[in-house]
């Protein structure tokens, strides 16, 4: 009979709200602590459902791209020490790592597998919402450059060349145009700043890489819901921090003088 090897296992949820204390599962962690070369292994849902359902604006490649910056840290000692501090500090308690719980197995991968299935697996859930929110701010967006007759020439700009490979995170639009790359990102703060707060946290990381590769300078602009309540504290702090990040803040009824500029810079 195989030794049982004793590993740790940490469930990540994604907060949709914290007050009424609403989340849901997205990814498994499991390590093997004390042991060089021990097992250690992280997995994302494939299925987004859920976090959907009690958070339709939710930016789901935001979270994807997580996956990446995680086996990043889990590949080195030190960087699983460091995870639970990332999570407190760099994403405001939008994703929140459980305490760790103890698993005695002979088999970790299989483990892992009933893991992933006992937390990961979503049922089917019926029915369809109307587009809100971001996906609303996106569909202003191409209805935009397809009307300033740019649409071919405004495309969404990965950052795994910027990055790691497999980063599933991408700008939503963009181009180059006299020496600079113009990004535009949708972000609704209407529900939740959370994800805005993310892109502020990504952004300053992946716009110094992505000037060094291409020889141009970067600019990012996030387009936010036309009518937000700029008085309320959370959105005066992230589009502060927005601010503080370089970020040029526009609501999606700039969006018609937007696309006009890019039609003149590209000359479509």
């Amino acid at each position: 009979m195989a030794e049982k090897r004793h590993l740790e296992v940490f469930l990540l949820r994604y907060v949709a709200d914290a007050i009424k204390q609403i989340s849901v599962p997205i990814a498994v962690l499991m390590h093997e602590p004390g042991v060089a070369g021990g097992f250690v292994e992280v997995r994302f849902t494939r299925d987004w459902r859920m976090v959907r359902c009690v958070d339709p604006q939710t930016d789901v490649e935001m979270l994807s791209a997580l996956e990446a910056d995680i086996r990043t840290q889990l590949a080195s000692p030190d960087g699983r020490i460091q995870l639970l501090n990332r999570f407190e500090d760099s994403f405001s308690n939008v994703i929140q790592i459980s305490p760790a719980t103890g698993c005695l197995t002979e088999n970790p991968a299989r483990e892992m597998e009933g893991m992933v299935s006992l937390y990961l697996e979503a049922p089917r859930v019926g029915g369809n919402r109307e587009a809100t929110g971001r996906q609303k701010i996106l569909a202003k967006m191409r209805s935009e450059w397809e009307q300033a007759g740019v649409s071919k020439l405004v495309l969404p700009v990965p950052v795994a060349p910027y990055t790691r490979p497999g980063d599933p995170f991408q700008f939503d639009f963009g181009y180059r145009v006299s020496g600079e790359i113009k990004l535009f990102q949708a972000v609704s703060l209407r529900a939740s700043v959370d994800t805005a707060m993310m892109l502020a946290a990504r952004y300053p990381k992946i716009a110094p890489v992505m000037a060094a590769k291409t020889e141009a300078a970067i600019t990012l602009t996030a387009v936010v819901d036309d009518d937000l309540d700029r008085g309320q504290d959370t959105v005066q702090f992230v589009l502060s921090m927005l601010e503080e990040e370089r970020v040029r803040v526009a609501v999606a009824a700039e969006m018609p003088t937007i696309a006009e500029i890019a039609r003149r810079e590209l000359r479509a």
